[in-house]
């Protein structure tokens, strides 16, 4: 479990959705997944979720063999290119 913890360098989008009544949780990086991944009644709730959906998406990848998605990586150069536009 703790190489899990230091791979989570990956995206959630947690939104609320009027039809659901519930806050739905997205993963971008992994769009080979259904999604959206999980939801939860409290945004709390759904990222707690959403943690618990990744965490279990990187050990089956990890067990598996197979190759997890790059991480998006935020930066502030091309934020700061947006922005100003």
């Amino acid at each position: 479990m703790n190489n899990t913890h230091q791979q989570l360098h990956y995206s959630m989008l947690i939104e609320w959705s009027e039809e659901d009544r519930a806050y739905l949780v997205t993963l971008p990086e992994f769009a080979y997944v259904i999604q959206p991944v999980t939801h939860g009644s409290t945004y709390e709730e759904a990222a707690r979720k959403g943690r618990e959906v990744l965490e279990l998406l990187v050990e089956s990848s990890d067990r598996d063999g197979e190759t997890l998605p790059s991480p998006k990586v935020f930066s502030i150069a091309h934020h700061q290119h947006y922005s100003a536009s």
